[in-house]
């Protein structure tokens, strides 16, 4: 057949020829499922008219200069476009292969109806299939029009064009323009399909759309149309069904109170019945359709929505799509319920990972179970869904032994998490049992003493346990970077970057445990300063205002210092104030900043250039890169005119106040019962958490450093790659998987034909940009499918405040700026910054902030141990603030009772 029609039967239904739809339902064709018999007009047919009526610069240019935040302008363009289709003449060839193949269809359908062909002219569905819908990761359900019971030639190619108008529709261009669709690239094919009388018919969900749990299927059926059902016409009957029994385990009859039916001679009509205590399809039906459902979706390899009729005593599926509301499942071996923490969250990043990314993660901490002894591999450990990395805590929140450790461990990252936890185990979803054995528990005691006994030295001897994490961290540094400068192909550099990272835990078991031992004394310590002097909890979080020794407040001191040297320098100044960001960011790439600028920052990207927002990722672009996000800040700190507010003055006086606190507190605790000894506590962890409580930021500073020394030798790969023509670009070597990649440098015979990087990359780049627009990330998600979205659900007294967890004291009132994304992020000084989450890559931000409210994060999470010592009143968990807040509405952040308040003009205190 031409290139403007293919048949269900077609094996050359791809995605950019039959659009979504069309491609979903010849698999269901060719994979045996009952399809009622048509064909479907390519998108070259779309395209061919687009150019004979010259419509392409036309449409494009309305659609791009339309805005999605104006519904009546986008209204009135679409309605202008769809003026272009309806004036427009149709290809004459295209008019004839339409009509022959309809006659065709028609013709057929008589012969098996034992009718006259002649006089048969049959009724079918005219279907719109864009080459953006029905897609994996963009349903666009609904988007553009279908046509019912259309009967004859003249009324097909009539409807025919009709569909390829839809894809302008106002809520289409919407739909596009929120999901980063370009006008000019998208086409439309059309779907000519038999009608079926349908005498009831519906939707099914292989997975529950609502809860996400893979072992609920939903039906939704009525009479008639499906129509009905899909437009919110009629009230369905609603089903519930057990794959794993086929037993129907809730059934709600709906009003049905319209069924929409053909009419003679074309088009539909609403008919009024009442059909309420009636079922719209019997129960051996409804598991019959359940089981072919469940094949669709084997065929398929993900759930699917799936809309079906019933007609002459036989089930028909009209078109199926991939189930885009539910977040997907990480692949597992183990049976029995799974729960899994968003590890991205501990780490303060929402977005997904590149692939190569999670691969060096998991090599950066697979010496963990190695050093615990634990026979897990770190796919089981550490499995990704969604791009993004969780972490397996089934078996230890289920041992009760385990259970509060895990909980008090998950809590101090994600408060949220631990809410949910909590609820699972409280509802019994999480049974309890026992794995820790005394076999297991003396073999895990044994791999802990050396980390005891090195958290206990270092308690010891403070300082000579600093220097010592130092030295050792330089001196790993330093042999890396030799590995590094000695390989000098890919898969050396490969090799060498998985000997290296696999051995990185000393970065961080050599230190966290100690640094977070010290977090826990000092909670310690607010007990006992509450029950012994009576102060507020939280009080002793105060006392880790200003600490010394953090990697991340010494970067961004050390950036506000950049600024202190442009401003002295009234050339500098200047520039950095009156020309673009993009214009500064050229000058710098090219050596044209004003001297003291161009060497300041030179100067800071030496030492801090190998940061970056979501800089765990080793696919991430670094400050170095672009420092576009630097110059930004810069422009930001330029604007603190008043040395009081000056960051280093504030950070000093934080130092000291904090001092001034401790002495009055150790002053106060000695005049107690017990004060000599009580006094020697405190005055012992007051110590060590400023010797050793900045250590928190080092791990992440050396682990960082490592990822971007061989970010830098991969790329260097990567440009050679690109020469030889196997990647697009350099960057694309980060959305090839590890063990792929490997095969590819080392030639391995198994791989079979050569393998197309260009191609994996590229679809790996495609999968992780849908992931990026994903609006809702849970905190925890279960191997049934459930995932829970929420944050910290606390009770507040007042009708305008939120709740979230407080974890830096302080109150602050101030005006809000919501920021999603600090590159190119502009923040007033004072103002309270409400993002989605925060890593180092943010934290510049804070100098300039007067308040921090963010969705994501917990006690010692980067974010909030930065805010501490800064002095910043901070908030986190506070769920779904990025859209609950907007920009320059003013708001009280209580930092102290982890509240957060709209004032809504009520008087502001300062």
């Amino acid at each position: 057949m031409s290139k403007y029609i293919l048949p269900f039967s077609s094996n050359e239904a791809s995605l950019l020829r039959a659009g979504g739809k069309g491609a979903n339902l010849v698999q269901l064709a060719r994979a045996g499922f009952v399809v009622p018999p048509g064909f479907i007009i390519t998108t070259d047919a779309y395209r061919a008219f687009v150019t004979m009526n010259q419509l392409q610069a036309q449409i494009v240019g309305l659609a791009e200069n339309a805005s999605p935040e104006e519904p009546t302008t986008l209204e009135d363009t679409s309605a202008e476009i769809r003026a272009l289709f309806e004036h427009g003449n149709m290809p004459v060839e295209i008019a004839a292969e339409i009509a022959s193949t309809y006659r065709n269809l028609s013709s057929q359908t008589a012969t098996s109806r034992q009718a006259e062909p002649a006089a048969t002219q049959i009724a079918v569905a005219v279907r719109s299939s864009a080459t953006a819908e029905d897609l994996p990761g963009l349903a666009f359900a609904g988007q553009q029009d279908t046509y019912l019971n259309v009967v004859g030639e003249e009324a097909v190619l009539d409807a025919v064009k009709k569909c390829w108008a839809s894809l302008w529709t106002g809520r289409a261009m919407t739909y596009r323009a929120h999901n980063r669709i370009p006008s000019s690239e998208v086409a439309l094919a059309v779907i000519i399909q038999q009608m079926v009388p349908s005498e009831s018919s519906g939707v099914l969900f292989t997975a529950n759309p609502v809860t996400g749990r893979r072992d609920e299927m939903v039906i939704d059926a009525s009479f008639g149309l499906g129509e009905a059902i899909v437009s919110g016409q009629v009230e369905p009957d609603h089903y519930v069904v057990n794959p794993h029994n086929w037993a129907i385990t809730e059934r709600q009859l709906g009003a049905k109170a319209i069924a929409i039916l053909p009419r003679v001679g074309g088009g539909t009509e609403p008919i009024a019945r009442d059909s309420s205590q009636q079922q719209a399809l019997a129960d051996e039906h409804l598991i019959e359709l359940a089981q072919i459902a469940q094949r669709v979706a084997g065929s398929f390899g993900s759930p699917q929505d799936i809309e079906w009729a019933w007609a002459n005593q036989r089930l028909y599926l009209l078109q199926s799509r991939p189930i885009t509301s539910l977040y997907p499942l990480p692949a597992t071996t183990y049976s029995g319920l799974r729960v899994y923490v968003n590890f991205n969250f501990i780490q303060g990043v929402i977005d997904p990972l590149t692939p190569l990314g999670i691969d060096a993660l998991r090599l950066l901490f697979s010496g963990v179970p190695r050093l615990l002894r634990l026979h897990s591999s770190m796919r089981e450990i550490l499995p990704d869904a969604g791009g993004r990395l969780f972490m397996d805590l089934a078996d230890v929140v289920a041992d009760v032994r385990l259970r509060n450790l895990v909980l008090n461990g998950v809590g101090q990252s994600d408060p949220g998490a631990r809410q949910t936890l909590l609820r699972l185990i409280e509802e019994g979803r999480i049974a309890p049992k026992r794995t820790l054995t005394t076999r297991r528990a003396l073999t895990l005691l044994g791999a802990l003493l050396p980390i005891l006994r090195r958290t206990l030295t270092a308690w010891l001897a403070p300082e000579r346990a600093r220097r010592h994490v130092i030295a050792n961290a330089e001196q790993y540094m330093a042999q890396t970077r030799a590995h590094a400068r000695s390989a000098n192909d890919l898969a050396s550099r490969l090799r060498s970057m998985e000997n290296d990272l696999s051995r990185a835990e000393e970065l961080g078991l050599g230190v966290m445990p100690t640094a977070l031992s010290v977090f826990n004394a000092v909670q310690r310590m607010d007990d006992w300063l509450s029950a012994w002097l009576g102060t507020k909890p939280g009080a002793a979080l105060q006392l880790m205002q200003g600490l010394p020794n953090n990697a991340t407040t010494e970067m961004d001191l050390r950036l506000w210092a950049v600024a202190q040297a442009i401003r002295r320098d009234p050339t500098a100044l200047a520039a950095m104030r009156s020309e673009s960001i993009e214009a500064l960011v050229e000058a710098h790439g090219q050596g044209h900043l004003p001297t003291t600028a161009q060497r300041a920052l030179d100067e800071f990207l030496q030492a801090y250039g190998m940061r970056a927002v979501a800089e765990i990722d080793l696919g991430r672009p670094r400050w170095r890169d672009d420092p576009t996000p630097i110059l930004q800040i810069l422009r930001g700190y330029l604007q603190i005119e008043d040395d009081y507010l000056a960051p280093d003055a504030v950070f000093r006086r934080n130092r000291e106040q904090a001092e001034r606190l401790a002495s009055d507190y150790l002053t106060r605790v000695r005049k107690t019962r017990w004060g000599s000894v009580r006094a020697k506590l405190v005055g012992g962890i007051l110590r060590r958490m400023y010797v050793l409580g900045g250590l928190r930021e080092v791990p992440l500073f050396y682990m960082v450093s490592l990822l971007d020394l061989y970010r830098t030798v991969l790329l260097d790969s990567a440009r050679e790659l690109v020469t030889r023509g196997e990647l697009e670009r350099a960057e694309d070597i980060f959305f090839v998987p590890l063990d792929i990649l490997k095969r590819f440098a080392t030639g391995d015979p198994s791989a079979g034909s050569k393998l197309d990087l260009k191609g994996i990359a590229a679809a790996h780049r495609l999968a992780y940009e849908r992931e990026r627009m994903r609006k809702q990330i849970p905190h925890i998600l279960l191997s049934s499918g459930e995932a829970f979205y929420e944050g910290v659900n606390g009770t507040t007294t007042a009708e305008d405040e939120v709740a979230g967890e407080a974890v830096s004291p302080g109150v602050v009132e101030g005006r809000v700026r919501v920021i999603l994304d600090p590159r190119g992020a502009h923040l007033e000084p004072g103002e309270i910054l409400v993002c989605p989450s925060t890593d180092p890559g943010w934290t510049p931000l804070f100098l300039t902030a007067g308040g921090l409210v963010m969705e994501i994060g917990g006690m010692v999470t980067h974010g909030s141990v930065v805010a501490r010592e800064y002095g910043l009143p901070a908030v986190v968990g506070v769920h779904n603030a990025t859209t609950r807040f907007k920009t320059g509405e003013r708001v009280r952040v209580d930092g102290n009772r982890g509240r957060v308040r709209l004032l809504n003009g009520e008087a502001s205190r300062s």
